[in-house]
């Protein structure tokens, strides 16, 4: 199984702009820029993306766990908030605040505890990641 993203660029990096699509077409030709990212410009860039992958895939790895526990959940509202960093003469990601918050009913809250945190360490994109993910996890 292959999933593809396409990015086409123009211009110089701070005056230029780019355009983000996906296969699925659920994205298509969204703009992007230098100020879209580093800036105030309102609009999407690659770490907002990378955010809504990871809680995407998160709150389905999740769901698949719970439910193999015996504990479907309700609901499940997972957010990925992912830091970039001037570092040297660059930019790293550094962190992903990765939390969750979620109704599942008859669980405890320990068993919660473990079952996210396996879900967090299982989900494919955690595992692609190389930035240090802090993760919290409460039932709602």
């Amino acid at each position: 199984m292959k999933r593809i993203g396409s990015a086409v660029w123009n211009g110089p990096v701070k005056e230029g702009s780019g355009k983000v699509s996906t296969e699925s077409g659920a994205l298509q030709d969204l703009n992007y820029s230098f100020k879209k990212r580093f800036g105030d410009e309102k609009g999407t860039n690659p770490e907002e993306l990378i955010g809504a992958a990871h809680a995407s895939c998160f709150s389905m790895a999740l769901s698949l766990m719970l439910g193999e526990a015996g504990f479907p959940p309700d609901e499940i509202r997972a957010t990925s908030a992912v830091s970039i960093e001037q570092q040297g003469g660059g930019f790293q990601i550094t962190t992903i605040d990765l939390s969750v918050i979620a109704t599942v009913p008859g669980i405890d809250e320990a068993t919660f505890t473990e079952i996210a945190t396996k879900a967090k360490d299982g989900c494919p994109v955690s595992k692609v990641l190389n930035a240090t993910i802090n993760f919290e996890a409460a039932l709602g």
